[in-house]
């Protein structure tokens, strides 16, 4: 079945309603508050979000001034989300709502308008629209899962981990790579249960490493939301036990992630 950009840009936006609607309430205390990500609190996950946003949509719509932007910040030294969070510390919970709510708007009809297939600049690989979109999602999921952890929400979970998922699973050679490892020739089955009872799969059928578990638990795991300690995946095989120890689903430097016992109860 061919990928559908209006059925991606509406799960982005459904997404970004659960993340809205943890943030209208905060008083400017609220968006002040520490989250699990050291360092970062809740305006801090919502600056990051607004600011990608708008630089996939120039990514998407001006190539060479992403290009542009993108040698100016290797100039700089690289990439780094903490001095992007910084950088906007001044702006109130108002101000970063709207920012939010105009971007994510933006990108979310700048990107319906796009070929699946059409390659975008980021950093790192090119990748295809439907990607970066689907990168968007599973941003969105992750730094609402901070956000929620730190109001005490607990989420619903929905067929929209799918997404998640699958960039984890696609994400394993980057994993590897981003802690100066070889990928092993092996392969891994993954097999998730989904929230409404059906069986999610990646990888052989016969592969003999394998991880098991609910799409949530895996969710978790791979975007280093809880220490897989906490979670109840089961975990079979050598090459399978080594990919759950560094699995990462977003791009830049290695995450720290999360401590053993940090969350009681493991999920969320």
């Amino acid at each position: 079945m061919p990928v559908s950009m209006d059925a991606l840009a509406d799960d982005l936006a459904a997404e970004s309603a659960v993340v809205r609607a943890l943030l209208v309430g905060l008083d400017e205390d609220g968006w002040r508050r520490d989250t699990p990500a050291e360092g970062w609190t809740i305006a801090d996950q919502v600056s990051h979000l607004a600011h990608y946003d708008d630089v996939a949509v120039q990514s998407a719509t001006d190539p060479e001034a992403f290009a542009a932007e993108l040698a100016r910040i290797d100039a700089e030294g690289g990439v780094n989300p903490d001095v992007v969070a910084a950088r906007h510390r001044h702006l109130s919970g108002a101000e970063l709502l709207a920012w939010f709510d105009g971007s994510r708007a933006q990108l979310i009809a700048a990107f319906r308008t796009l070929d699946p297939s059409t390659r975008v600049p980021w950093f790192g690989p090119a990748m295809s629209a439907a990607s970066s979109l689907t990168a968007r999602i599973m941003e969105t999921w992750a730094h609402g899962q901070d956000i929620a952890d730190t109001v005490g929400v607990l989420r619903e979970p929905s067929a929209r981990l799918r997404h998640v998922a699958h960039i984890g699973v696609g994400a394993r050679a980057f994993s590897y790579a981003v802690h100066g490892r070889e990928l092993p020739a092996e392969k891994v089955r993954v097999e998730l249960d989904a929230p409404d009872g059906t069986l999610w799969t990646w990888g052989p059928e016969d592969a003999e490493n394998r991880v098991t578990g609910s799409a949530l638990d895996f969710a978790l795991a791979v975007t280093q939301r809880r220490h897989r300690d906490d979670l109840a995946l089961h975990v079979v095989g050598p090459r399978a036990a080594e990919w759950m120890a560094i699995a990462q689903a977003f791009a830049g430097d290695v995450g720290t992630g999360r401590k053993p016992g940090q969350f009681s109860g493991g999920t969320a």
